[in-house]
């Protein structure tokens, strides 16, 4: 009898001490998720943080107060609301055109980003993946960065954007979310390109008056800053917006 009891009595305890052990990790898990997430349930947590975070706005860099300025001095005529929205436009166009498989709707693009776009839907099409961009929304543009550059200028803009995003491949999906907004940011470069020919190999502008002969520093100049006559700027193109992708992930 003794025999058949001891083993019971250690069959007991072991139990004992595994349902002690459950209760004692269950109870720090709900007080972790409790001091986390203000919730019991860490899978609830996650889907509440979840959730949270697909509705935040991402920050941009914004260094528009700061170069901006910059930029009005070497180009006096340049309107930041102005590009700010044709930029925010050609970010939505170009998504839309992206998840209709055609460039149709984006005719309006700049050359350099309707081929950005057909050579995404041509990869796409050749993977034989689906991808979608749906409800997408700008929060927010910012001047990011100001280069000059050897015959030519370039401004980044960050936009923080929302959208619902997600790829399918034989009707499965492969990525993404198809119910769950995701937060994120792109960056989109307008450029301003002087004709290489004029330009000179040590400094990005190749111009100089023609009444003084002073080197012409600022590269949207219209009157030289030595003399003060005019200055017609030779062969210069309009800004253009020639490249976007999304931050922090493969370039577009």
């Amino acid at each position: 009898m003794e025999k058949v009891i001891i083993p019971l009595v250690i069959i007991l305890v072991i139990v004992g001490v595994i349902a002690g052990v459950f209760f004692y990790v269950k109870n720090k898990v709900r007080k972790f998720s409790q001091d986390l997430f203000g919730t019991d349930s860490l899978v609830e947590g996650w889907k509440k943080q979840e959730e949270e975070l697909s509705v935040t706005p991402c920050s941009v860099s914004g260094m528009t107060r700061l170069l901006e300025p910059q930029i009005q001095r070497d180009f006096p005529e340049f309107n930041w609301v102005q590009f700010k929205n044709k930029a925010e436009d050609a970010l939505k166009l170009s998504l839309m055109a992206i998840s209709a498989h055609s460039i149709g709707r984006a005719e309006s693009l700049s050359e350099a980003l309707k081929e950005e776009v057909a050579a995404r839907i041509e990869q796409n099409q050749t993977a034989g993946v689906n991808e979608v961009y749906e409800r997408i929304r700008v929060h927010q543009t910012e001047i990011a960065r100001y280069e000059k550059q050897k015959g030519k200028c370039i401004i980044t803009l960050q936009s923080a954007v929302e959208h619902i995003h997600y790829k399918e491949k034989d009707g499965k999906l492969i990525s993404g979310k198809k119910d769950l907004l995701e937060q994120t940011k792109y960056n989109m470069e307008l450029m301003y390109i002087q004709d290489e020919s004029k330009v000179s190999a040590d400094k990005g502008v190749g111009l100089t008056c023609p009444h003084c002969g002073a080197p012409v520093t600022s590269l949207g100049a219209k009157y030289c800053e030595f003399c003060g006559s005019e200055v017609i700027p030779i062969n210069m193109q309009v800004w253009s917006l020639q490249h976007f992708y999304e931050v922090t992930y493969q370039k577009v």
